[in-house]
């Protein structure tokens, strides 16, 4: 018994090593493909100087989370099907 116990808990850490690193491979992915199309964007409808920061902050801030948060939960239901 304590030999399963010890496997599941290895498998678990597995589990959570692979969806921490899919989050974060998707969080970088996510916040290079943000600043780029943020700044595409900002410099498309010729935002003001401020107003360009702001914009491209919250385009790279919003991808890098949502990309992170599908990866994430990807690498999740990837790891329950072991």
């Amino acid at each position: 018994v304590a030999r399963v116990a010890h496997t599941h808990r290895a498998m678990d850490s597995r589990c959570v090593n692979r969806v921490t690193t899919g989050a974060a491979l998707g969080a970088t992915v996510g916040g290079a493909v943000g600043a780029c199309y943020g700044t595409y964007e900002a410099f498309a409808y010729k935002l003001p100087g401020a107003l360009k920061v702001r914009h491209i902050g919250r385009a790279t801030i919003g991808s890098s989370a949502l990309f992170g948060l599908f990866l994430g939960a990807g690498s999740l239901l990837q790891c329950g099907r072991r």
